[in-house]
Formats: structure tokens, C-alpha cells, sequence
């Protein structure tokens, strides 16, 4: 089988030849393994992150459940504002900070925070009062020499292309969080019926975007509506108010329009797998965390919920995938096919994604075990 067959199998509640292995490699490792310094992927686009990723799926060769990792944005539904613009405001030899604003009637209005591009780490979007700058920069500079590329459909189109049969390719739409820091969970006890509100008004775009999406002539493999973190800035009870309606109607949308739909969300998992499996219509959940990042046992999620999702995860990226040796990612790899690769609707992953630094060596070794020892016997 191609990648894609076999994950489309997998998908569709069936067994492939083998199980598909898709490591979380979103974007540290692609980075890395252009040499570059990564301003050059995230701000110049040069080559964009979902080109590098794409790279990195063919250099590895494992298979792609490319969730998101390319943004596909639609004029028509307001999605892309050519008014606001990125400027440098810092840069030397390790960094290049950009702040955004907007132009209307000459004057700038400026966001408070700043995106910090690192020269070996994926940016960093942080308050600007944090790094010492004001809300509004002394001085700045634009951003010139990014490398352009279509948008909306033609775009899909060309990453598809681009991927081929070494996987399938999901677009974002949905969330199942709303509460994204601090601030947020403070003003959300002060008076929730905003956030209510913007429930709503997420809930009516994402299914103007989904009947979008499925007008197209090129459409998604799958549909993205996870968030990560979903219950790291979210109680269970504010998640079955804010995030749970949403997923709900884009599920199940989604199996109405006969697409699959994928959730990520890092972080303690268990009690969203059970919601996802029993509440609503979606197909595939990851990363599925072990201790202490999450509170996922795999065995136990095969058991109770095996039969009625795809569970995709879930060794240790930093304990296995990063310092382990490969002896202990062939003995992880196979203890997770153990625990769930009986009867399909399993895809052996990593819990999160790979750090920068992870061994070439222990993903290659994630990938044979998969091929090998992760074969199904099928008469």
C-alpha cells in the first residue's frame, strides 16, 4: 500500500497492510533539516514550514496525516486582511522580532505583542511590554523578500500535489478551545456570556468555512478541529460549554460530507477521548500523553473506546524519541502496536511533537518497527 491507502483504510475502520506510522514531526525537525536559520521558513517563507514538512515526510518516509500544518485562507469569508502587515522591529545575529499592524486613515495601529524569530527555534508570539518594547515601536522596518505563494483553493491544490501518495493533507476548521492563557480563564469567571458570544460566532464561520471547503474541486483529506491544550486551559466543565458545541456540529458535518475529522490536543487527554468517542462523530484523536504531560494509557483507550475511534500516538518525545536510544524506541514502538493495533483504528505516533534535536536514527527506528513488527496478518 501507498501511505495514503493505508491511512485511508486505517480511517475507514478497516486493516491495512501494516500500521501506518506518522511521527509528529510539525515543524522543529523539517526546520532543522534545511540547514537554514528558521526566520527563513517562518518569516521569509523560504522555504515555507509545510514545504520543509513535506520534505521531511519524504526524506523519512513515514505517513502523513498532515494536520493543518498549511493554512488555507479564503478571501471571500474574511480571512485574510491585507491591511495588516508585519514590520521588524529588532534583529541581530540570533533574532529578528516583528511586531503587526494595521493602516487605516495613515495612521498605524499596532498589536501588543511580538512575534520573536529565533534562529534555531520555532517563533515565539509574546506581549511586547514583556521584552521591553512599548506597545507601539520606536522604530521599524518592513518585511521584505518573503516568498509568495497562492492562497485558498490553489494553494490546497499545490500542497496536495506537493504530498502526493506519501499521505493525506487536513485543513483547520473548528476548535474545541477557546480559552487560550491566563488572562483569559480570569475574564471568563468575570463574566462568561462573551465567550458564549464568540462560541456562536466561531460556530457560524467554521460552518461557512466547512461548506466552503467541501465546494471546492480540491478538497481536504480530513478536517482539523482540535486545539492543543484543550483541557490544560479549560476546565471539563468549560469545555463542554465552549469547545464541546462546536466539535460536535463540525463531526458531524463531517460524516454527513463523508470526510474524516481529526482532533489534536495535548496535554490530559483521557476524558476527551471518551467525549469524542461516545458525544460525537469524530474519526481520529492524538497524541494521547503519557504521564507526567498527559494522563493517557493506550491499552485502556483501545479497550474501551478502540472499536469506535482511530487512537493515534503515542511514545515519549522526550524521554524515548529524544534522549532513548534506539532500543528503547523499538521496545516503545512495540509496546504500543501491543496495546493497540488489534483489529485496526490505530496509527503509531509520538505523544507531541518531536523536539528539534530528536535522533534521525530513533524516528527511522519508530518507522521500520512499524513496517515490520506492526504488520497485520490478514487471511
Amino acid at each position: 500500500m501507498t501511505s495514503r491507502k493505508r491511512l485511508q483504510t486505517v480511517l475507514n475502520g478497516q486493516i491495512p497492510d501494516c500500521v501506518p506510522v506518522a511521527p509528529d514531526t510539525s515543524n522543529m525537525i523539517p526546520a532543522r533539516l534545511t540547514g537554514k536559520p528558521f526566520w527563513e521558513l517562518y518569516l521569509y517563507n523560504d522555504p515555507p514550514i509545510w514545504r520543509a514538512y513535506i520534505d521531511c515526510v519524504k526524506y523519512f518516509g513515514f505517513d502523513s496525516l498532515m494536520d493543518g500544518y498549511c493554512p488555507i485562507l479564503f478571501e471571500e469569508l474574511g480571512e485574510i486582511n491585507h491591511d495588516l502587515k508585519e514590520y521588524i522591529i529588532f534583529r541581530d545575529e540570533n533574532r529578528i522580532i516583528t511586531q503587526r499592524a494595521e493602516r487605516a486613515a495613515g495612521k498605524y495601529f499596532w498589536d501588543r505583542n511580538v512575534t520573536v524569530y529565533d534562529r534555531d527555534n520555532p517563533p515565539s508570539y509574546i506581549p511586547a511590554c514583556k521584552l521591553g518594547f512599548g506597545n507601539v515601536p520606536n522604530h521599524f522596518e518592513e518585511v521584505s523578500g518573503q516568498q509568495e505563494f497562492p492562497q485558498g483553493e490553489a494553494l490546497l491544490r499545490l500542497v496536495k500535489d506537493e504530498l502526493g501518495e506519501h499521505g493525506l493533507v487536513g485543513v483547520f476548521c473548528g476548535t474545541t478551545k477557546l480559552l487560550q492563557n491566563e488572562e483569559d480563564i480570569y475574564a471568563y469567571y468575570d463574566d462568561p456570556a462573551p465567550f458564549h458570544a464568540l462560541r456562536d460566532e466561531i460556530l457560524a464561520n467554521s460552518v461557512k468555512r466547512f461548506h466552503k471547503l467541501m465546494s471546492l474541486d480540491i478538497r481536504p483529506d480530513f478536517i482539523c478541529t482540535g486545539s492543543s491544550g484543550t483541557l490544560t486551559t479549560q476546565s471539563l466543565a468549560i469545555f463542554r460549554k465552549l469547545g464541546l458545541p462546536i466539535a460536535k456540529e463540525i463531526t458531524r458535518l463531517c460524516k454527513e460530507h463523508g470526510i474524516p475529522s481529526h482532533v489534536h490536543s495535548c496535554g490530559p487527554q483521557a476524558e476527551l477521548v471518551k467525549i469524542m468517542a461516545e458525544e460525537t462523530d469524530l474519526t481520529v484523536i492524538d497524541p494521547l500523553e503519557i504521564p507526567p504531560m498527559g494522563n493517557c494509557d493506550l491499552a485502556t483507550l483501545k479497550r474501551l473506546y478502540g472499536d469506535k475511534i482511530v487512537l493515534k500516538g503515542n511514545l515519549h518525545t522526550t524521554e524515548v524519541m529524544l534522549r532513548g536510544s534506539i532500543a528503547n524506541v523499538i521496545a516503545a514502538s512495540k509496546r504500543a502496536i501491543d496495546d493497540a493495533a488489534a483489529g485496526g483504528r490505530f496509527i503509531l505516533s509520538t505523544g507531541d511533537q518531536c523536539g528539534r534535536d530528536t535522533p534521525d536514527e530513533n524516528i527511522f527506528a519508530l518507522i521500520e518497527t512499524a513496517r515490520t513488527y506492526g504488520r497485520y496478518l490478514v487471511e
